[in-house]
């Protein structure tokens, strides 16, 4: 049996063919080759427009249609860039643009909300505070263009669109709801106290569909489009987040999923309604929660990850010397570890959530034009990266979630020898590096919504292609350096 994974990113459309009875990808694919743009019509704002996901998908498939038979999918499974908002008028057309995941028009909004609602039940409950999420984005549209939210059927997450131009049916999920804030988990419900708060209609939310299982069926309009065959069922829908966890077989308690794309993040499994009273990481339903056995997964993300990354190679390539990340790699390992003290912070990409929602803005301290070159900063950026993740994983210890050992696909950052080396030495703890990615774990995961087989057994055959250790006198080295990172960044977090 194949399947087919969708991975609907905010810097492409990845996709990818699993064959079930050869137990690997077929073949893979991601389109546009050059990055996906995000518009900025206002500072902090970052939108895209919905079509241009399902134009890219389109060029994806067109690019292995001759590897392989489309009409021999016989399932579709769907990943994509959380806390999106999509809006669509009943002839199921987006009434703007995608606000997406790295816009902060809302953050005074979702803060409003929280003072409103601020006590003892509602965090025991809700497990986040309203926040930059989608339910707070809608609200801004409500606020401020009234007229083009009079005209809203339905809202939804950017993979309930992508589901939506596939079947021509508006559904989402209980996990969609929760990364939303829209989710009670406690009474196991959508967050009417939140949509009481936002004066919204039920009326929005589309169909609930499960997380895992049949969702909807390809139109015949959708299956010509893309080259498939028509009716075949779409049987998976996750967060990107939630579903790299998936893809590295991170289902129960204690497990750790991480990823440095656009965004870092490291991802924990609970079986416990924990939450960060601050908010600062925050709980969503995970993909195998079910109502006798709770899972959640709590998220850290640094919003300026791989995009710090890729900003460094743009400024770098001002000469006919093009530089490639390859290169950024090698002239990384130039500077030692510490970067001569010189320290960056990756906090360019919008609010911050492990910073209370504070847009810090990204920047550089120590530097002293006589000793720094190329090599200390592109060294500094990583572990800038890396520092950032752990101070968001010392969050996570906070509430009380144990940690051994952290998994992560053998993709963006986390291809880089260096950048792991970093990341095992300031976590303290053992990386286990896999050969997989979100399209992957999707078109994994559709297998298993199609069948009566579980998600644990659809990835149980996975084994990592390293695992990398922590070096005691390198660790110490960075834990030191550490220390001072976040000695400098307490200073400038009062001083904003």
């Amino acid at each position: 049996m194949q399947t087919l994974g969708i991975d609907l990113g905010s810097s492409s459309i990845k996709i990818a063919i699993f064959d079930s009875s050869k137990q690997r990808t077929l073949a893979r694919a991601f389109f546009p080759k050059n990055e996906l743009s995000i518009e900025v019509p206002s500072p902090n704002w970052a939108e895209q427009q919905p079509d241009v996901w399902w134009n890219s998908l389109k060029g994806a498939l067109h690019d292995i249609k001759y590897q392989i038979i489309l009409k021999n999918i016989q399932a579709i499974g769907i990943s994509y860039q959380m806390h999106g908002l999509v809006a669509i008028d009943k002839n199921l057309t987006p009434v703007r643009p995608a606000i997406i995941w790295c816009d902060s028009r809302a953050v005074k909004i979702g803060e409003k909300a929280f003072d409103a609602l601020r006590d003892q039940y509602y965090m025991s409950h809700h497990l986040n505070a309203p926040g930059n999420f989608t339910a707070s984005k809608l609200a801004w549209v409500k606020e401020n263009e009234p007229e083009i939210y009079a005209r809203i059927w339905k809202f939804m997450l950017p993979g309930d669109y992508l589901a939506l131009k596939l079947s021509d049916k508006a559904t989402t999920t209980e996990a969609g709801l929760s990364e939303a804030a829209l989710w009670n988990f406690k009474n196991k419900m959508i967050s009417t106290q939140l949509m009481d708060h936002y004066e919204f209609s039920e009326t929005l939310i589309p169909e609930i569909v499960p997380s895992v299982g049949v969702q909807c069926h390809v139109s015949k309009w959708a299956a010509e489009e893309l080259g498939l065959t028509p009716d075949i069922p779409i049987t998976y829908r996750a967060g990107d987040q939630p579903n790299n966890a998936l893809s590295l077989n991170v289902l129960e308690p204690g497990e750790l999923a991480t990823t440095a794309g656009t965004s870092a993040v490291i991802y924990g499994v609970t079986d416990k309604p924990l939450y960060d009273a601050k908010s600062r990481i925050n709980t969503f339903l995970h993909v195998n929660n079910t109502l006798k056995n709770s899972r959640n997964g709590v998220l850290l993300c640094v919003n300026g990850s791989g995009i710090l990354y890729s900003w460094l190679k743009k400024m770098l390539n001002v000469t006919t010397e093009l530089i490639s990340y390859n290169d950024l790699n090698n002239i990384s390992k130039q500077a030692p570890p510490g970067s001569l003290n010189l320290k960056f912070f990756p906090f360019g990409n919008g609010a911050e959530r492990i910073l209370g929602n504070l847009n810090l803005k990204a920047q550089i301290s120590q530097l002293d034009f006589n000793v720094h070159d190329r090599s200390h900063l592109i060294r500094s950026a990583k572990e800038g990266i890396v520092f950032s993740m752990r101070h968001g994983l010392d969050l996570i210890h906070e509430i009380g979630i144990p940690t051994k050992m952290i998994k992560a696909g053998n993709n963006n950052l986390f291809q880089s020898p260096l950048f792991r080396t970093i990341f095992v030495n300031t976590m303290q703890m053992p990386l286990a590096l896999y050969n997989t990615d979100g399209a992957e774990g999707a078109a994994r995961a559709a297998l298993a919504g199609h069948t009566s087989q579980s998600l644990e057994n659809t990835f149980k055959n996975m084994k990592p292609i390293a695992t990398i250790y922590p070096e005691q006198k390198l660790s110490e080295i960075y834990q030191e350096h550490y220390a001072l990172w976040c000695k400098e960044l307490t200073v400038l977090l009062a001083n904003n």
